[in-house]
């Protein structure tokens, strides 16, 4: 499977109509396609995805990271999740429930 196939491009970006309101519906993505940037690795605490591997092992439900396309790389990029996605590596899953977002203009 390569990165982006049609189909994970058109349900990621759907979004579900709700009263008044817009949510995304979140994909799964393969973890190793995931670029972590170094803004958001001086955020890690070792304390943190330790919580969060417990949390994981206990089956408690985590709310899906959030990631943006990089086209001209053509990876996905790391937005907001990085304590889950790291814990998610460490008890050896290999792939993470995600959020397509947009990229945030500066």
């Amino acid at each position: 499977m390569g990165l982006w196939p049609k189909e994970r491009r058109l349900s990621a970006a759907l979004l579900i109509r709700g009263e008044g309101s817009a949510v995304l519906k979140p994909v799964q993505v393969n973890i190793d396609e995931i670029y972590l940037p170094l803004d958001r690795r001086k955020e890690l605490d070792p304390q943190k995805v330790e919580q969060v591997v417990e949390q994981l092992m206990n089956d408690e439900d985590l709310p899906p990271i959030q990631v943006r396309l990089d086209t001209k790389k053509k990876r996905y990029v790391l937005v907001k999740g990085v304590h889950r996605l790291e814990a998610r590596k460490v008890v050896g899953d290999e792939t993470v429930a995600v959020y397509l977002v947009g990229a945030r203009l500066h």
